[in-house]
């Protein structure tokens, strides 16, 4: 599941060929109010159980239980997934803790006070540069041209739903399904740091994984092999890797 402001777009470049290489049925969903998908006229009405009611309606289509995984506010749309249903693994990168977006918030605060207003601003196309956005998301290099695709993608998001991240539908991990459980993160994030990553592992009682020298957008980084890599080897140690890779046979798809 993409992050807030994003869509199944962010997936296509590199993880989603990555994982059908590796043999997996390779699936991208935009959340409603996002990319294709319905609802784009009322997005500000959407809440993050109508994110999760989108899951939940793609994963009864397909043929078995997917691994599922959610990057920033695709995480905690994955961790309020888990209160109702089950999956046989779970991946959340960068994601929103928890605890919700209130300690980002304050760090942000300190850290970057004017970031979250550039970046309203971008997204609600009413002026900003790119420049605001390059810091929110990438640490690496990447090109002008490359940040323009991105800012052509990029759309506003539901304010309910940053408020249900923020205060209003935490999540609750004594009501969560037990699963193998993935809380991997990047040191130069500034939006969800190394602390918050480190905060959402405790909850769960695992370790975080900190990969360095990248920022949030660590899907479509130089170096997103990286997480990629961390990703298929965590599979593979969890029994979950594909018995036979077969190119011809895996999907890569995104709605």
């Amino acid at each position: 599941m993409h992050g807030a402001f994003t869509a199944a777009w962010c997936w296509e470049e590199h993880y989603l060929p990555f994982f059908a290489k590796a043999g997996f049925d390779t699936r991208a969903l935009s959340l409603s109010g996002h990319g294709g998908s319905r609802g784009r006229d009322r997005i500000d009405s959407l809440s993050i159980q109508d994110y999760v009611d989108d899951v939940h309606e793609v994963v009864e289509q397909m043929p078995v239980p997917p691994i599922l995984v959610g990057h920033s506010m695709g995480g905690f749309v994955v961790q309020k997934y888990l209160e109702h249903y089950t999956s046989p693994a779970v991946v959340l990168m960068c994601s929103v803790p928890p605890q919700g977006l209130m300690s980002t918030a304050v760090n942000l605060l300190f850290s970057r006070p004017n970031l979250l207003t550039d970046l309203n601003r971008i997204m609600g196309s009413n002026g900003g540069g790119l420049g605001s956005l390059r810091d929110a998301m990438f640490a690496q290099p990447i090109s002008m041209d490359d940040m323009k695709r991105i800012f052509r993608h990029a759309q506003p998001e539901s304010h309910r739903a940053l408020w249900d991240m923020t205060l209003f539908n935490l999540p609750q991990p004594s009501r969560m399904a037990n699963t193998p459980l993935l809380v991997m993160g990047t040191a130069l994030d500034q939006l969800v740091p190394p602390s918050s990553v480190e905060m959402t592992a405790r909850t769960y009682n695992t370790e975080a994984e900190i990969l360095p020298g990248m920022g949030h957008g660590l899907m479509l980084e130089r170096d997103w092999r990286l997480g990629a890599e961390r990703i298929l080897a965590w599979l593979v140690e969890n029994g979950l890797k594909p018995k036979q890779v077969n190119s011809k046979r895996s999907k890569v798809a995104a709605q």
